[in-house]
C-alpha cells in the first residue's frame, strides 16, 4: 500500500463527499450576488489575517477586528452566505478530524500545539 496513491484517493474521496458537494453548491449560490463576493472575501482576508497573527503570538488590530465582526453580522443574517459558512465549517471540521489522525499517527500532539 503506497501512501501516495492513498494520499490521492483520500483527495478523491474527500471532493467526492456530500459535505464537499454541498459547501460547493452553495458556495456557488452565495457568490452570485457582487455584494456577497465582496463582504465574503473581505471577510475571509480578515480571517486570515487573524489566524496569521493568532498563530504567531501577536493581536489582531482592533479596526480590523472590529471589521470582521461587523462583516459577519452583516453575512450571518443573509441566509445564502450563512448556509454557505455553515457547510464550509463541516467540510472543514471533516479536514481537522482527518489532519487528527495523521498527527496521531506522526506522533504530533496537536493539544500540545495549540496550549503552548
Amino acid at each position: 500500500m503506497n501512501p501516495y496513491d492513498q494520499a490521492h484517493a483520500l483527495a478523491r474521496a474527500l471532493r467526492e463527499s456530500d459535505e464537499y458537494q454541498e459547501m460547493n453548491r452553495l458556495r456557488e449560490v452565495a457568490y452570485e450576488s457582487d455584494t456577497n463576493r465582496a463582504l465574503l472575501d473581505e471577510y475571509k482576508r480578515l480571517q486570515f489575517k487573524l489566524q496569521a497573527k493568532l498563530a504567531a503570538g501577536e493581536a489582531m488590530p482592533d479596526d480590523d477586528a472590529q471589521r470582521m465582526q461587523q462583516i459577519g453580522t452583516l453575512l450571518q443574517f443573509n441566509p445564502d452566505v450563512s448556509a454557505y459558512l455553515l457547510a464550509e465549517f463541516r467540510f472543514q471540521r471533516m479536514l481537522s478530524d482527518i489532519f487528527k489522525i495523521l498527527a496521531d499517527v506522526a506522533g504530533v500532539d496537536l493539544d500540545a500545539l495549540v496550549q503552548g
